[in-house]
């Protein structure tokens, strides 16, 4: 059994790797070690996500995907998440949650009945904490559109700031042949992010003199 960390954040100005010294505690509370870790960023209401579908890919059954929330893992649609499920229930990964105590038990080695009782709990627990994930970010984006909706009526919607320093260091790192995953793990930015200033250094658009 391998312990696989999966660690994500929402945006390329957010931190992936926030969580993980509390994953590495809770793995240590247990005399466990984290075989490989998994980090991107990009949102957790969209399926196509590299790094979670490249920890599948390296799991093997019985393996542990460990996160710090549910809503790392989902807040995707219900039909979405059933395909998500559907994935992780043919690798046979267990999904063990720090915010789901349901799921502790299957982090570590126990008889069978024990891990049959475990793993239906937790099954239910994760389909009710996806869904709450779900109408959780549903809310949000609808707060933050009245809330720009009233900002742009009122004459003060200026939009997100570029982050210019940034931009203009993933432009470098590109012009120097570094590789995306290089790229994504040095800055944390997204792969989305990536490809828009890469087609826009490819324009001539980058902000960076040739």
């Amino acid at each position: 059994m391998f312990i696989r960390a999966y660690l994500r954040a929402s945006t390329s100005e957010q931190d992936a790797s926030r969580a993980r010294g509390a994953l590495d505690v809770f793995a240590a509370e247990r005399g466990l070690r984290i075989a490989a870790r998994y980090m991107e960023n990009e949102s957790g209401a969209k399926l196509d996500r590299p790094e979670l579908f490249r920890l599948l890919a390296d799991s093997e059954p019985g393996d542990v995907l460990l996160v710090e929330q549910v809503d790392r893992l989902s807040r995707l649609s219900s039909a979405d998440w059933i395909r998500l499920r559907a994935e992780i229930d043919a690798k046979q990964v267990r999904i063990v949650a720090l915010d789901l105590p349901t799921s502790w038990g299957l982090a570590t080695p126990v008889d069978d009945f024990s891990a049959r009782m475990f793993a239906a709990v937790n099954s239910m627990m994760l389909d009710v904490l996806a869904a709450v994930a779900r109408k959780d970010y549903e809310d949000r984006r609808r707060r933050q559109a009245e809330g720009t909706a009233r900002a742009k009526a009122a004459g003060l919607y200026k939009g997100r700031p570029e982050n210019k320093a940034r931009n203009a260091a993933i432009a470098t790192m590109l012009r120097d042949g570094r590789s995306w995953r290089e790229i994504m793990d040095a800055t944390g930015c997204s792969r989305t992010l990536l490809a828009k200033l890469t087609r826009d250094l490819k324009l001539g658009k980058s902000g960076v003199p040739e």
